[in-house]
């Protein structure tokens, strides 16, 4: 374990690059072999507004790595944060609460955020608006989410006490971790409600990209299910009846234009439809 944190904490820039890419290109075949829905659509073209949001992120991160680094050096030099308040403990139980708590803190509050708040809500409307599901949609955010999104990473370091080496291990199985669960790609389903007790599964959070609610605002969760589970937030539906987008943006051309996206979240807000309990597809 501590040779992996040591890599971790000072891990390149291009084997950062290498896991962003071979995760893309792994579950991009994936998808050809298994599909979970055999889109009928032009899979590059589709690609080209995921990939240019994908870089946007990259640069928005690249560009604020230094808070992160500092941030991360601070609470290590402070003993500051959750994890190093308690009692010493076994370098892999550490790392395991670290992970388990930046995975809380800087993606399940701000996702269950971004859809409560109107303003959050529209800017993260661009990453449901995709209307093909698929592996390079993991990353389609508006630079404002990515903004967001950095704003909340760099609070869980400092509430968790996360070393840099931590926060490297997370964001790379983070990474992966939402390549694999937006991939068009068929689990056999049982094996896939199985993982779903404690990890993501592929099918549990594409039921959170379904186009009217409750099931949009359900299934928060990032790498590890059991936030849903213990916040009330966990919803099933069968996977055959998805449909992909957001009810009152419908406009699939609009939805795939790189410069309709940017400008998506200063839109007016519209009230999203909430399906009746009496037809929700369970």
């Amino acid at each position: 374990m501590e040779t992996i944190i040591n890599y971790f904490e000072t891990i390149p820039s291009l084997h950062r690059s290498i896991i962003l890419v071979g995760g893309l290109t792994f579950f991009w075949l994936l998808e050809g072999a298994v599909p979970l829905f055999k889109f009928k659509y032009h899979k590059w073209k589709h690609a080209v507004p995921n990939i240019f949001f994908t870089l946007t992120t990259i640069i928005i991160n690249f560009a604020l790595a230094f808070l992160l680094l500092r941030s991360a050096d601070w609470v290590i030099a402070n003993d500051f944060g959750i994890i190093n308040w308690l009692p010493k403990m076994p370098l892999g139980l550490y790392v395991f609460l670290g992970v388990l708590l930046m995975d809380f803190i800087g993606a399940y509050v701000p996702h269950y955020v971004e859809h409560k708040v109107k303003p959050l809500w529209m800017v993260h409307l661009v990453h449901h608006t995709d209307h093909k599901v698929d592996t390079t949609t993991a990353n389609r955010h508006h630079p404002l989410e990515s903004l967001i999104r950095y704003a909340f990473t760099l609070a869980g370091v400092f509430i968790i006490g996360a070393p840099i080496g931590i926060v490297m291990l997370y964001q790379s199985m983070s990474l992966v971790a939402t390549q694999l669960t937006h991939a068009n790609i068929k689990l056999p389903k049982k094996v896939d409600h199985l993982i779903s007790y404690i990890l993501v599964s592929p099918d549990m959070h594409k039921i959170h990209h379904h186009y009217v609610l409750p099931y949009t605002d359900s299934n928060y969760g990032n790498i590890f299910s059991i936030w849903d589970r213990l916040l009330g937030t966990y919803m099933k539906m069968d996977r055959e009846k998805l449909i992909y987008g957001v009810d009152v943006f419908p406009d699939e051309v609009k939805n795939g234009n790189v410069m309709e996206l940017l400008k998506q979240p200063f839109q007016k807000y519209q009230k999203p439809t909430i399906i009746p309990e009496e037809n929700r597809r369970t």
